[in-house]
């Protein structure tokens, strides 16, 4: 991710996340859907720089010539995944239609007491992960959340539900505050979820091929995997349009603690073994991608590879800096 992208202007911050849920909760979600269009249409018309990185993308996830039509679905898709975020993370779960895949082994890990990393996207709703709930409530969520770099989605999350609002494990600590936080995690036997696609500038980061052409996707989470020997799930909730969701989960390691001597091979192998799966969800689910900058663009500056020692103490903060949405909804 370019430092451009990251000082894009945000396009309504607070008021805008605010408006959304007033619509959603007092409106419902009907009501709010048909408001939808507009505000589709506005970002369609007024944001330049994603609506080319929309078009880009398009046109290498579908392998063909993306038109207008295609970039306002792309922008109408996200945000109905914003808008239903409004009642997944209120409770309203029951609202949602959403079919989910390899539970059985998530089920595995926790009914033997074992702790979970799951590595999530820009790819569709991390969100919907909240129907978990349902099926395991005795075992809690932990999300990396940077709660002072996006405070209007902290203040949204502690308005609509506080209890989930304090599982949050804050990205803005210091590195070795966070490890542990997340070691306490899944040594109590949590799933403790990120997203592992975006890294940001200066962000120690391995290329690896996605969609025709190499990639900058962080190492943090992978090193944090590898130094606690947690096991590691892919989660994927993809929007599929109305109220219907998939879920799916895939194992990916086992867990195992990797010698300092061998991780930086066993790093390469998972990041991109990492790439070929988000690849295939991505085409399988074209319009759920939700990174509006040009993903392929990547620095010369030496931060792509592998992280020296001061980098693994403050990789993990800027892993977890990503987990919240920037393009359309904190900049538009």
């Amino acid at each position: 991710m370019s430092g451009q992208w990251k000082q894009r202007p945000e396009g309504g911050g607070w008021f805008a996340i605010w408006l959304i849920r007033s619509i959603g909760r007092y409106g419902g979600r009907a009501v709010a859907r048909v408001l939808l269009y507009p505000i589709t249409l506005y970002f369609l018309v007024r944001r330049g720089p994603e609506r080319r990185a929309s078009r880009s993308y398009l046109a290498r996830v579908l392998q063909r010539r993306a038109s207008l039509l295609d970039v306002a679905r792309h922008i109408h898709t996200f945000a109905a995944t914003i808008l239903d975020r409004v009642f997944l993370l209120s409770g309203q779960l029951r609202r949602f239609d959403v079919g989910i895949q390899g539970l059985a082994d998530l089920h595995a890990y926790l009914d033997a007491g074992r702790g979970v990393l799951l590595f999530g996207s820009h790819l569709g709703s991390f969100e919907v992960l909240r129907v978990l709930s349902r099926e395991r409530p005795d075992v809690t969520v932990r999300v990396v959340l940077d709660k002072g770099h996006n405070p209007a989605m902290t203040q949204l999350l502690d308005a609509l539900n506080p209890d989930i609002a304090a599982t949050v494990i804050d990205a803005a600590q210091d590195g070795p505050a966070i490890v542990l936080a997340i070691q306490q995690a899944i040594d109590a036997g949590h799933m403790v979820a990120l997203l592992v696609d975006r890294a940001g500038p200066g962000e120690a980061a391995q290329l690896a091929p996605f969609l025709g052409r190499e990639a900058a996707f962080p190492s943090a989470p992978w090193l944090i995997a590898a130094v606690l020997g947690a096991p590691v799930l892919l989660a994927f909730g993809l929007y599929r349009g109305g109220n219907r969701y998939d879920l799916v989960f895939e194992p990916f390691s086992d867990g195992e603690r990797v010698p300092r001597a061998q991780r930086g091979p066993r790093m390469t192998a998972l990041i991109r073994g990492y790439a070929t799966r988000l690849e295939h969800h991505a085409r399988q689910a074209p319009y759920n991608w939700f990174n509006f900058y040009d993903f392929w663009e990547h620095s010369d500056d030496g931060s792509h590879a592998d992280p020296t020692p001061a980098q693994l103490v403050a990789g993990p903060a800027a892993a977890g800096a990503g987990m919240e949405r920037r393009g359309l909804v904190r900049r538009a």
